[in-house]
């Protein structure tokens, strides 16, 4: 069975090398499905999930990874993925995600409404938001614990 070989990377680090059957990308358009042979492609990412699509030597498993932003490029049997956040679904700490948000909440109010670093805050906080909507299910933590 023919499959892709992805490298999936974040600003700090590798999140993933090695090979699949298909994959989906979410896109700045829409959900885009990319199977061995695809066409060459470079594509911007946009929010929501990758979901990776393994083979049957790992079991047929499917991988989700939250992402925010960034870039694809495909060849036929090679997908390179360099995204501005991600996160594996199942690597997500509410508690941790809850403090951090609140963190950069305060962070951000602090500053004058005209100071520009209010953006890298305002980011910061989308991307808890999005951590936190995709949390798993009785992890998550109340609203107080992330917006107070």
């Amino acid at each position: 069975m023919a499959s892709i070989t992805l490298q999936f990377v974040r600003p700090d680090r590798l999140l993933f090398e090695g090979t699949c059957a298909s994959l989906v990308l979410v896109t700045s358009t829409g959900e885009l499905g990319v199977f061995p042979g695809h066409a060459p492609e470079i594509c911007a990412l946009g929010n929501g999930i990758v979901r990776i699509q393994h083979g049957e030597d790992m079991g047929d498993t499917i991988d989700r990874v939250i992402v925010m932003g960034g870039y694809a490029e495909i060849t036929p049997y090679q997908v390179t993925i360099i995204a501005r956040h991600a996160r594996r679904e199942d690597d997500i700490d509410p508690h941790v995600v809850g403090v951090t948000r609140k963190e950069a909440e305060d962070s951000r109010n602090a500053l004058p409404e005209d100071d520009s670093r209010r953006a890298y805050y305002d980011e910061k906080i989308a991307w808890c938001d999005m951590l936190l909507e995709h949390a798993p299910e009785g992890d998550q933590p109340s609203k107080e614990q992330s917006s107070s």
